[in-house]
């Protein structure tokens, strides 16, 4: 259970489409953390480009849409607003404990654990200025998604 357990919930508690940001990494970026490698912000660019466009598009049509995706750095929420700029952004928190559990008993996944540290190393907060909200990871996730859509809710966004 994560942020993809928990967008998937929110897509469907909203009506919107869901999309899987990890579904767009090219083979190269699936290849190189595969084997334990972190992404650079070169791998991470044409990444961060689909993504921005599928939020883009399902935003031009109407649709709207979330998608679980790790956004680490201002820098990368940048790059999908820059290609969605009403992009809004839930930033779910957690203990490094609570990570480390989730991603061991997580399956079928290319990202082995030993990546977390690289992740938490450049993780950057939302910051006051960019539009979203920052939610605590550590409730079941019908609680965090139920937070969730009230955060969106309450900011226009649904």
């Amino acid at each position: 259970m994560g942020k993809s357990t928990v967008a998937r919930l929110l897509a469907e508690r909203l009506g919107l489409p869901f999309a899987e940001a990890d579904d767009f990494h090219p083979p190269a970026n699936i290849r190189k953390m595969s084997s334990g490698v972190p992404l650079d912000d070169h791998d991470r660019r044409s990444w961060l480009e689909t993504v921005g466009r599928w939020l883009d598009d399902h935003d031009a049509d109407g649709s709207g849409g979330v998608v679980s995706c790790s956004a680490l750095r201002r820098r990368y929420r940048d790059a999908l607003r820059s290609s969605c700029p009403s992009a809004f952004f839930l930033h779910l928190t957690a203990e490094r404990a609570l990570l480390e559990a989730r991603l061991h008993g997580r399956t079928g996944h290319f990202m082995p654990e030993t990546l977390l540290d690289s992740q938490l190393a450049v993780l950057e907060p939302l910051q006051p200025d960019e539009r979203g909200a920052t939610l605590d990871a550590s409730p079941p996730p019908e609680e965090i998604t139920r937070r969730a859509a009230e955060a969106v809710t309450e900011a226009g966004w649904n």
